[in-house]
């Protein structure tokens, strides 16, 4: 069975699903996300509206201007607090100065559940549900390796991450990439730091494809025979393959990235992405709502996946391009699951 990752985490979702309350009137809870434009917070945004309708919990939705308006979301905590609320789901901007604001809503009562990002540190939140994003980056740095053979010996590699804040996503997409392609991480808690004379560089996208468009073209100045790129997300690899196209170079650069939204899987049919990890924004949202109407109900906190230290959403590889050795599904598969 390809889908083993996405099963397992299913099956624990279920289990989290039996305990939430049948309904939970007058409990009140606030979705903050880091942008309200980016297909996944998007689908993230409209599992818990749906969710919320579903156990009868007012939900109010915040979001940033742009990937990495931290002031935005410190003023949508404190706005939360004032106004009574059970519990916040947050993917956070930036996840070390958001910690100051979480714990002050901790200490007045309130759960909060980081999603998709977990904090620095992780149990700055009272739980987190979210894409093993190590994984992640394991898996398409397993696949680009693979698809090279002998010639990743000689890769020229771009990282086009997410922001300079390096919030926990960004360092575990990357460092997972990197190591699934073979290069040795320096500090795993940080990007940017490896000596693997492959890497040509790393630049910052803010999660766009205007900012992935840019990082590219910076990147090709570095050094115009790229032949291997990372992207934080697939709205940045759309970008990164604008500039390529311009250059004549679209054709022969293998691009890996992370979301699975229906627009990124297209991208992989098309041949725009070589293979992408798709993750389950609206899973994510949906249990983050039931376990906030749960907490209202009787104090209870959410449980992390046995072995690791978060709640486990699930993600799996896409490609029509499959490789020994690494678990993957097709785009047909891919599309059945997508969302945005």
């Amino acid at each position: 069975m390809k889908f083993k990752t996405k099963a397992l985490a299913g099956a624990a979702a279920l289990a989290l699903m039996s305990a939430a309350p049948a309904m939970a009137e007058g409990v009140s809870a606030c979705l903050i996300t880091k942008t309200d434009t980016n297909p996944f917070f998007v689908k993230m945004k409209e599992g818990a509206e749906a969710k919320a309708a579903e156990l009868g919990v007012t939900l109010k939705s915040y979001a940033g201007k742009i990937d990495g308006d931290h002031e935005s979301q410190v003023a949508a905590i404190e706005a939360c607090v004032a106004d009574g609320a059970k519990g916040i789901l947050l993917t956070a901007s930036d996840t070390k100065a958001i910690v100051d604001a979480v714990k002050a809503a901790r200490d007045a009562g309130v759960l909060v559940i980081a999603l998709d990002t977990p904090l620095d540190p992780i149990d700055a939140a009272d739980a987190t549900f979210a894409t093993d994003n190590f994984r992640a980056g394991l898996l398409i740095g397993e696949w680009a390796k693979a698809t090279l053979g002998d010639k990743a010996a000689e890769a020229k590699i771009a990282l086009l991450d997410l922001s300079i804040a390096q919030p926990s996503v960004d360092v575990l997409r990357d460092q997972g990439f990197l190591q699934g392609f073979g290069v040795d991480l320096a500090d795993p808690n940080k990007w940017g730091d490896e000596t693997d004379a492959r890497i040509i560089g790393n630049e910052v996208t803010s999660g766009n494809e205007e900012g992935g468009l840019k990082a590219m073209e910076a990147l090709l100045t570095k050094d115009p025979d790229i032949n291997v790129v990372y992207t934080i997300n697939e709205p940045s690899a759309a970008g990164a393959y604008e500039a390529l196209k311009a250059v004549g170079r679209e054709k022969d650069v293998l691009i890996v990235s992370v979301d699975g939204g229906c627009p990124g899987v297209a991208n992989v049919k098309d041949g725009v992405i070589g293979a992408t990890s798709q993750q389950y924004p609206l899973l994510m949202a949906s249990l983050g709502i039931e376990a906030i109407a749960k907490y209202a109900a009787d104090g209870t906190k959410p449980a992390p996946t046995e072995g690791k230290d978060f709640f486990d959403t699930g993600v799996a590889l896409v490609t029509d391009k499959p490789v020994a050795g690494v678990e993957s599904i097709d785009t047909a598969k891919g599309t059945e699951l997508c969302w945005g």
